[in-house]
């Protein structure tokens, strides 16, 4: 049974390729991993252009045109080869302008985030890969449930936003602001496991092709929200 905190690799998706595909035309690690090389230059490409050319249409067009493409990709995953790039070149845009925003504010805080990233991502891989934590159904649903109550944090803190109330808890730089975005940090890291889980698992079941696009567009997606955590907690813990 395959369950990922990441919505965008869903259990269901790989259950219905059902029967093994011809050769070349299923899944297979090596090409999920060339995917995730794709998207991760695209990523840095527009980051690079945001960087040196900051501008507000970049962060805000690169944040709402993600978000759609997202949608439109865990709808139409099948899409997934022609969306995953756009996704990844709209999303660099988006983290290269609010990288800029937090170096302007914290000094040296963007280096620090992306080498946290990084170093984050090689620890859970090697983790995941020697077998030190095993995806049981058990750690699948802990973590599925664990993102879930983060998102409605989040969206509460939205909500009450709109009414003049700031939530200490998700903005706040005290001890309880910076436990959260610990915790969240923690989260985010334990949904790469479950991409990886999710990744070998679709290779194993012979799904088609494209998903290769499209389980690599999920691990996009969780690096995207990892780096982005990192920054608010790296600027909690500046801000003390």
């Amino acid at each position: 049974m395959f369950r990922s905190g990441n919505p965008t690799l869903s259990e269901k998706f790989f259950q219905q390729s059902g029967q093994r595909l011809a050769p070349g035309q299923s899944m297979t690690i090596n090409g999920t991993v060339n995917k995730i090389g794709i998207l991760f230059l695209l990523v840095l490409i527009g980051a690079s252009i945001s960087w040196y050319q900051p501008s507000s249409l970049f962060i805000w067009g690169g944040a709402i045109g993600g978000f759609i493409v997202a949608m439109v990709t865990v709808f139409k995953k099948e899409w997934a080869p022609v969306t995953a790039p756009i996704y990844a070149a709209l999303e660099g845009l988006f983290l290269g302008g609010i990288s800029v925003m937090y170096a302007s504010a914290y000094n040296g805080i963007v280096f620090n985030a992306v080498a946290l990233t990084i170093g984050i991502f090689a620890a859970m891989l090697v983790v995941y890969r020697s077998g030190l934590i095993k995806v049981t159904n058990k750690l699948r649903m802990g973590i599925v449930a664990a993102t879930g109550g983060v998102a409605l944090v989040y969206i509460a803190s939205i909500v009450l936003g709109f009414f003049g109330i700031n939530l200490s808890l998700v903005s706040g730089s005290g001890m309880w602001g910076i436990g959260f975005s610990l915790l969240v940090v923690v989260i985010a890291a334990m949904n790469l496991v479950l991409d990886f889980d999710l990744i070998d698992q679709g290779a194993q079941h012979g799904a088609p092709k494209y998903f290769e696009w499209y389980t690599a567009f999920g691990l996009i997606v969780t690096l995207v929200w990892l780096y982005i955590e990192i920054l608010r907690l790296l600027s909690k813990l500046q801000e003390r």
